[in-house]
């Protein structure tokens, strides 16, 4: 099916102790750009520009690669943290948690979060004043009582053994249904743009159903017609092809160019079903 891809550059962070990857939307300047050009054609300001790329002038050169979205996508890394990530990206705890619908501060490895780049200037200066108490207050609490110490194990391992055997339970009966699991890259696409048939290459009309849940596959790898479960996404139907849908890659169908655009570029796992 003829679509528009949404194509994002990815990075791997290293700084510190970070161990994630990043993926921003991304557009490599050619001969004649120019920063206002740019801007009028992402919809935003050649001041949000110079300020996502860190740049210093209105000057700009062919090849040179520039950040043109707010939004960021960053896949939690092992030892990663809320504290640290925010502080990488020079934002909050409080925003990072609020942007993505958080809780609590746990995170794990292969999880997505949202970044607004649009935050980071204003909210710098807060995130060095709301962390640098929290860390003192910590060893406070044992010199000033020393019962506090012992309730806190007693409630955390009964949490935890309550917890497990329902996790163990749902996770076994969840993999009862499993026919294969597999990491893919994945990308985002809509058949929702000039020239695009919205016919898939199992004959499925998505432009009559924009809401319908679909990915694009290599049928040597995911056969076409599975049912799936894509991390992030949710139960779809393998029912499209694509000429660059190779090995261990998969197109997610999105109703509109900004939802594939809000989506990126991620590596998750994809179930096959039974």
């Amino acid at each position: 099916m003829k679509k528009s891809i949404v194509a994002l550059a990815t990075a791997a962070v290293f700084t510190g102790a970070m161990a994630g990857t990043a993926s921003a939307q991304e557009y490599e300047v050619n001969k004649g750009d120019t920063l206002w050009g740019i801007s009028k054609h992402y919809g935003t300001t050649v001041e949000n520009l110079k300020e996502w790329n860190n740049l210093g002038s209105d000057i700009i050169y062919p090849d040179q690669e520039l950040t043109v979205s707010p939004l960021e996508h960053y896949s939690v890394g092992e030892g990663d943290t809320l504290w640290g990530i925010a502080n990488q990206y020079g934002v909050t705890v409080d925003q990072v948690k609020e942007w993505n619908k958080l809780s609590s501060d746990l995170i794990k490895p292969g999880q997505s979060l949202v970044i607004y780049l649009n935050d980071k200037a204003s909210s710098a200066p807060v995130q060095q004043k709301t962390e640098a108490p929290k860390e003192e207050a910590k060893p406070a609490a044992p010199a000033k009582d020393t019962a506090a110490p012992a309730a806190a194990p007693s409630s955390q391992p009964a949490n935890t053994e309550k917890a497990a055997p329902a996790k163990a339970e749902a996770a076994s009966s969840e993999d009862s249904n499993v026919a294969k699991e597999l990491t893919v890259k994945a990308t985002g696409y809509t058949a929702d743009c000039e020239g695009c048939s919205g016919i898939t290459a199992t004959g499925m009309n998505v432009k009559d159903n924009p809401n319908a849940k679909v990915i694009s596959v290599d049928p040597s790898v995911i056969p076409l017609g599975s049912k799936v479960f894509v991390e992030g996404y949710g139960y779809a139907t393998a029912a499209d092809t694509g000429g660059a849908i190779k090995g261990n890659r998969i197109d997610i169908l999105f109703p509109s160019k900004d939802q594939a655009m809000d989506w990126g570029v991620r590596t998750v796992k994809v179930k096959v079903l039974k």
